[in-house]
């Protein structure tokens, strides 16, 4: 079936170049470009397309309402297209929040338009394709704000892997977790440009102290330590005063940083003192990773399918066995508190 693709971009050379990009593809077909908001609103609505790519760094439109509506009164896979400023990755990191189920830089490393992206694009729309945007989550009352000031946690650290529909996802979960909550390590599949605004942006909204995670950096209680991404996993270590380690290494079941390794790390350092919490993703990174922690007896946790934007990895390791509790997003932190408590 031929995917259907609407581009939005102020920028004639850019919606030529992105056209090109898909156009090549057997799959992919452009039904219209847009220019502007406004244009894009009646395109979709003409047009009705299975994809959406957007450009939020445009002149005379809020690319955020925009997409804010999209996913209220018309929920559409959206992909963000982003430049390489400061403003974009800060854009960018708010979009995925709202619901943008991925992000696509224009630029290469050194922050030039590169002749060719080797598919990278058509990829990311063929995943988009796959997903079933419900509209907005329901949020019941914060946890956090119910939760006495200080709340004896018995877990010695929590850790939360998620992809696509991931910072979303987060966004929920973290918003009732306490300024007190045992120190948390998330690994998202995301582009290392953008780890440091989504990490701020998690901040934002969250009782505890988010922070971009450091090489050797000790876990402290009341902090969460967003994975940078890059070329390195991020792994726990020392069982005594366990701290954050930072390497190099070749992706693991098809990702760098990779859900799995992380939660390796915690069945091995915490066993039955951890949490390992499994979010909405593509593909089954973080299963084998959760089932280690669930035979090291620790506390497992997968997004159920009603409230994933892709229910890859959490049914991945729930067709392993390896979630004590599936639970929909809203819930999960209940489910943590509960056990920590």
């Amino acid at each position: 079936m031929t995917i259907r693709v609407l581009i939005v971009d102020d920028s004639a050379t850019m919606r030529a170049i992105l056209t090109a990009r898909l156009s090549r593809e057997p799959d992919i077909e452009v039904v219209a470009v847009a220019g502007n908001a406004a244009e894009g609103r009646e395109l979709i609505k003409l047009h009705d397309p299975d994809v959406v790519t957007l450009d939020i760094e445009m002149p005379g439109m809020n690319g955020l309402d925009f997409l804010e509506k999209i996913m209220t009164l018309r929920p559409t896979p959206v992909i963000i297209v982003s430049g390489a400023t400061q403003q974009g990755n800060e854009l960018t990191a708010r979009a995925l929040a709202l619901g943008a189920v991925d992000c696509y830089s224009k630029c290469d490393r050194s922050g030039g338009l590169p002749m060719d992206d080797h598919g990278a694009l058509a990829a990311l729309v063929r995943q988009a394709s796959q997903m079933r945007k419900s509209g907005r989550f329901a949020r019941p009352a914060s946890l956090a704000r119910q939760a006495a000031d200080k709340v004896p946690f018995n877990v010695r650290a929590i850790a939360i892997g998620s992809s696509t529909g991931g910072v979303e996802a987060l966004q929920i979960l973290l918003r009732d977790f306490p300024a007190d909550c045992p120190p948390t390590l998330i690994v998202q599949h995301v582009n290392a440009r953008f780890a440091p605004a989504i990490a701020r942006s998690l901040d934002e909204i969250c009782a505890a102290h988010v922070v971009l995670a450091e090489p050797d950096l000790p876990l402290r209680a009341g902090h969460v330590y967003f994975a940078p991404g890059g070329e390195r996993h991020m792994r726990v270590g020392g069982t005594d005063s366990p701290y954050i380690r930072l390497r190099p290494g070749d992706p693991v079941s098809g990702h760098l940083p990779s859900v799995d390794v992380l939660f390796a790390s915690m069945a091995e350092t915490f066993g039955n003192a951890g949490v390992g919490i499994l979010l909405t993703g593509m593909g089954s990174d973080g299963a084998n990773g959760l089932l280690a922690m669930a035979q090291a007896g620790a506390f497992t946790i997968a997004q159920d399918e009603a409230t994933c934007t892709v229910f890859g990895m959490p049914r991945a390791a729930i067709a392993l066995g390896a979630a004590s509790v599936v639970a929909p997003i809203g819930s999960i932190a209940r489910h943590v508190l509960r056990k920590a408590a």
